[in-house]
């Protein structure tokens, strides 16, 4: 059983099965949206960018947006609104849960967002899938962590760490 349940804070200690529920709910909707922004983050680097215009009225290209976070100044404020506006409809159109209110997950199975992803006619099989889920969505959310400090420490979406200078661990001057 690659994830188990690992709970090292207590939050389970209450025994309240409405807020774990809650609390796997919003696990596995964090780790799917970690597993496409994991996703995201390397695509470009692997498959290149898209051909053609960002904001053809600026003349801004795909190619000229850095990857990583340099990326966030240089997408123009509209990109960012639409951006946005894709993740309040994505929030809005899922099950109705109000903030840290358990008693809305009572007849929410966790991760069931109005969509089936993982599907099987085999128990066996289905738990196997769900339980997998979780796992790569905990490795996502953990990558991207990693990948976002990299980034930020060393100014490159791959961690160039001779550019990291300041780091108290280097033992000697580049």
């Amino acid at each position: 059983d690659p994830v188990g349940f690992w709970d090292p804070l207590g939050f389970t200690a209450d025994g309240d099965v409405l807020a774990f529920k809650r609390r796997r709910h919003v696990e596995l909707k964090h780790g799917r949206i970690c597993m496409l922004a994991t996703m995201g983050y390397i695509t470009p680097e692997i498959a290149g960018k898209f051909p053609g215009y960002l904001a053809p009225s600026t003349g801004l290209k795909f190619a000229d947006i850095p990857n990583g976070l340099a990326a966030v100044s240089k997408v123009p404020a509209l990109g960012w609104v639409q951006m946005v506006a894709y993740a309040g409809y994505c929030e809005l159109s899922g099950p109705r849960t109000r903030a840290a209110n358990t008693s809305d997950y009572a007849e929410l199975a966790p991760g069931d967002f109005g969509f089936k992803v993982l599907t099987s006619s085999n128990p066996q099989e289905l738990s196997k899938k769900l339980r997998a889920e979780i796992a790569n969505g905990r490795l996502a959310m953990m990558a991207m962590m990693g990948m976002l400090f990299q980034d930020g420490l060393t100014g490159s979406a791959w961690g160039d760490w001779s550019l990291y200078t300041a780091s108290p661990l280097r033992t000697h001057k580049a």
